[in-house]
């Protein structure tokens, strides 16, 4: 590693034993913390309507709002959902470098990460099962793209789940604030909000020092390659939170064209930009992405 690379990774220890500390004081039982309702009402918001697929589309314009509500609440599951899968694969990953070697700085924290996201992932899925009429979505076949190649693979699996994360917290800082949701849903939201803007501090700095030392060997050919990626990757995120499975249990006629229409509107590309705003900002600041 250069110089740099090493004076940064002595802030990366300051940063990391702060936030353990922060992990360590705001530390909760979640299996004591949420009251469960035996059923939430379903003529409500059960996400904020500015974050819905439909939000500002000819579609939603010709639904009610006793639909748009309707369909509210399946994207709520479908959203939960998403973080219960994401969740899975982020842990699957961390577990895998855990105290092995080039890891050994940041094994501390990943112990307090690893604790936190498993509680995450279980009242995601409780929430789904509860409420959503005990199913948990599935992702749709062809999610993923595969890496450039191997000797990346760590820079861009923390790039992918710092991505995953920056998405799910501007939902969930969203509607942890947004008093037209019910308690219970505002009360999961304002809870995983909390833990990811210390898991979000953690990924944006090991995110940077991966990236440095990658880009200390890589042609211009492979950072280009990892560029593309990352803003491929961030699309077919935003695009899992249109799912057909959704509009057809919300009652919509046709769902799969229903989600090629919202695919291809301009409220899609402006919610896109929107959700990933300090995510782009970010990767662009630091040239990961160009």
């Amino acid at each position: 590693m250069s110089s740099e690379v090493i004076d940064r990774s002595a802030r990366f220890q300051g940063i990391l034993g702060r936030l353990s500390a922060k992990s360590i004081d705001d530390y909760y039982n979640p299996y004591r913390l949420f009251e469960w309702p035996e059923q939430l009402p379903e003529a409500m918001w059960w996400m904020s309507p500015e974050l819905t697929t439909t939000h500002g589309t000819e579609l939603a314009d010709s639904l009610g709002t006793e639909q748009l509500q309707k369909l509210s609440r399946f994207e709520s599951i479908n959203f939960y959902s998403l973080n219960v899968h994401g969740i899975r694969e982020l842990l699957i990953e961390v577990v895998n470098r855990i105290h092995t070697k080039g890891f050994e700085t940041p094994s501390e924290f990943f112990h307090h990460f690893i604790g936190e996201e498993n509680e995450h992932m279980w009242f995601f899925a409780e929430f789904c099962l509860r409420y959503g009429d005990g199913k948990i979505y599935r992702q749709p076949a062809g999610a993923g793209a595969a890496a450039p190649s191997a000797k990346l693979e760590s820079l861009l699996v923390f790039a992918r789940i710092m991505i995953f994360e920056e998405l799910v917290d501007h939902y969930n800082s969203a509607m942890a604030a947004d008093e037209r949701l019910h308690e219970t849903i505002r009360a999961i939201n304002r809870i995983h909000h909390q833990d990811e803007s210390r898991h979000i501090a953690f990924g944006r700095e090991l995110v940077q020092l991966l990236y440095q030392d990658v880009k200390s060997t890589a042609t211009e050919a492979e950072l280009d390659e990892i560029s593309g990626y990352l803003r491929r990757y961030m699309t077919h995120s935003f695009e899992s939170l249109y799912h057909p499975q959704v509009y057809r249990d919300a009652g919509l006629a046709d769902p799969y064209e229903v989600r090629r229409t919202l695919l291809a509107s301009p409220a899609r590309v402006v919610a896109e930009a929107q959700t990933f705003r300090k995510t782009t900002k970010f990767l662009e600041k630091t040239g990961i992405i160009r």
